[in-house]
């Protein structure tokens, strides 16, 4: 029997080598595979769980707000977080009173103003701003001074026209004309569309909201807050902010925002936001929900980063 020459043997050798390495490569590829779409599933899996215990959350903090008032177990809506452990995860809830925001529908011209001065428009900025959020909300097609009506809208090519009614969400400022997308990060833990009051509530709002409070300084809001810390810690009434003048509300308003963060295995966290309207008045429906936000980790870090920016120039 006649052996095959030394040649032929090895280039078979070497196709068995090529043969059996792509066999690995292909095995080692489907292993991947299924070890990734396991895991995807499995993540799927924990935030949809995530997601109904943060929407169990909501709910037991809109019962916990028709307790008494004056209990030692009423949950204030100062935005603290109020922290428990639930099925083995930990979960988190904030319930933050809409007065302590700006809404760019009800508010004074000048907070406004101030508000866009805060996240660092300049003067004309803060002008043309103003007048383009009032032609978006008035029922007319007149052009204010510095404003924007339809043919100034499609002059700079974007497809959004003016809505000639209330903002129905804070999210839509982002159509107004001159909102730039750093400028809204910046603004947006700060806006509200649902607090329905001219001004803000100085014993629940922000540094940042205080901040653009026209005629206010950073160290008078610094003293401020420390004051007001000391209240709430001693049970005191909070104090009075009276360089916010006009611009200062002492009322709560019917709208909240209750926020859940519900940290699950694996580094995960699921953050849902659900604003709801108060009614105690109505027993078979006390309260209504306006909306439901997922809130990214992305979102949060961008809109806080560019909130200590802003501050930081005051």
């Amino acid at each position: 029997m006649r052996t095959a020459p030394r040649g032929q043997r090895g280039v078979a050798l070497v196709l068995v080598i090529w043969v059996v390495t792509l066999l690995l490569v292909i095995a080692g590829s489907f292993l991947y595979a299924m070890r990734t779409e396991a895991q995807a599933a499995r993540n799927a899996s924990l935030i949809a769980r995530g997601d109904a215990i943060a929407q169990a959350a909501v709910s037991r903090a809109l019962i916990e707000l028709f307790k008494p008032p004056g209990g030692p177990d009423v949950w204030p809506r100062d935005g603290m977080p109020r922290e428990w452990g639930f099925e083995g995860v930990v979960v988190r809830v904030r319930v933050s009173d809409e007065s302590a925001k700006i809404d760019i529908n009800t508010a004074n011209n000048e907070l406004l103003k101030g508000l866009f001065r805060f996240a660092g428009a300049s003067e004309e900025e803060a002008a043309s701003l103003l007048d383009a959020i009032l032609d978006w909300r008035d029922q007319d097609s007149l052009k204010r001074p510095y404003g924007a009506e339809e043919p100034e809208y499609a002059q700079a090519g974007l497809k959004s026209r003016p809505a000639n009614r209330p903002f129905q969400s804070a999210e839509e400022l982002q159509l107004v004309l001159g909102v730039r997308p750093e400028l809204y990060q910046r603004i947006a833990p700060m806006i509200t569309v649902f607090s329905r009051q001219s001004g803000v509530n100085v014993h629940l709002a922000s540094r940042s909201v205080l901040l653009a409070i026209p005629g206010v300084t950073a160290e008078l809001v610094d003293a401020f807050l420390a004051e007001r810390d000391a209240a709430r810690a001693e049970k005191r009434i909070p104090p009075i902010l009276p360089a916010a003048g006009a611009y200062a509300t002492y009322a709560q308003s019917s709208a909240i925002t209750v926020r859940a963060d519900v940290r699950l295995d694996e580094g995960i966290t699921v953050s849902r936001e659900a604003v709801a309207m108060i009614t105690p008045q109505y027993a078979r429906r006390p309260y209504t929900f306006l909306a439901w936000r997922e809130v990214s980790r992305d979102a949060d870090a961008r809109a806080a980063a560019a909130s200590q920016e802003a501050a930081g120039g005051r």
